[in-house]
């Protein structure tokens, strides 16, 4: 991973400082009666932003606070168009709605794990890339037998409804048995309690689920990514916030908070990004 000056540093430190200075618990969970801003300019509006809830490491929803590097991206780059931390509204954003709420007004962009790819290029528009992962499976931690993808054939494999994960499995492996949850949590629970043989997505998730108490030591991530999931920002078609995100996030890999908060977020977990990908170069809006 690209390694920054003292001074870039420093800069870093102070932002995360300046994002990190209020408590998440101030800001609500549903969309709601708020005056929600269209444009990249705070101007006293909320912003109203998807999330995932039960992604340790990258969106969770602990009482009133919300942690998670997809979280302190989606703040990093509410600041820089201009909005407070009161100002951010967070909202639940499973899977299978993102593309529905990003159409109906719900949000006004999404920050969960929310891969580039064309079928949702032609419903959504996207800024970013801001992250590149990879899918991979999690299963117990005494299993051998499970190597990767090719060795699922006629085990039960759980995945989330509506996630590019769930549907490469459909399309390269239909000898998987395969079961769709409305969340990764109710995939690992399933897993851990033995009724399934593993769970599949996106590298950092298993890691962050891997990690949590409940699952240290009990599970482990198979460690053989076999696809490229491009992260970014999820905003509805014809936006005009597209140059302004991308902006924001280039200055945030440039002054260092990317690697900051990789690293916050990942630490006590085991997972490395993959530095042939990471960083990411932002994709040109169209």
């Amino acid at each position: 991973m690209r390694k920054h000056t003292i001074g870039a540093l420093a800069l870093a430190a102070t932002a995360a400082l300046t994002f990190s200075a209020c408590s998440s618990g101030s800001v609500g969970n549903e969309a709601g009666s708020s005056d929600t801003a269209n444009t990249a300019d705070g101007g006293g509006k909320t912003i109203r932003i998807g999330i995932k809830y039960d992604q340790p490491g990258l969106g969770f929803q602990d009482g009133a606070n919300f942690t998670g590097f997809d979280v302190d991206v989606a703040r990093y780059v509410a600041g820089k168009l201009g909005y407070t931390e009161d100002q951010i509204q967070f909202v639940e954003s499973p899977s299978a709605q993102r593309e529905s709420m990003l159409q109906t007004g719900q949000v006004d962009m999404i920050f969960a794990t929310y891969s580039i790819t064309d079928a949702r290029k032609e419903v959504v528009d996207f800024a970013g890339p801001y992250f590149v992962a990879g899918q991979d499976l999690l299963v117990s931690a005494d299993n051998t037998d499970i190597t990767g993808p090719e060795s699922l054939e006629g085990k039960n494999l759980c995945s989330v409804t509506g996630s590019t994960s769930a549907q490469k499995i459909k399309d390269q492996y239909p000898g998987v048995n395969l079961l769709e949850r409305p969340g990764y949590a109710e995939c690992a629970t399933a897993l851990a309690a033995g009724q399934v043989d593993a769970v599949t997505t996106d590298d950092i998730i298993l890691a962050g689920l891997a990690a949590t108490d409940a699952n240290k030591g009990k599970l482990k991530v198979v460690g053989a990514p076999f696809s490229t999931e491009r992260y970014g920002v999820g905003i509805p078609q014809g936006s005009d916030q597209c140059e302004a995100i991308n902006t924001a996030i280039g200055e945030m890999i440039e002054d260092g908070t990317w690697e900051q908060l990789i690293e916050k977020n990942t630490e006590g977990t085991g997972y490395t990004p993959n530095d042939a990908e990471n960083p990411p170069a932002q994709d040109a809006c169209s």
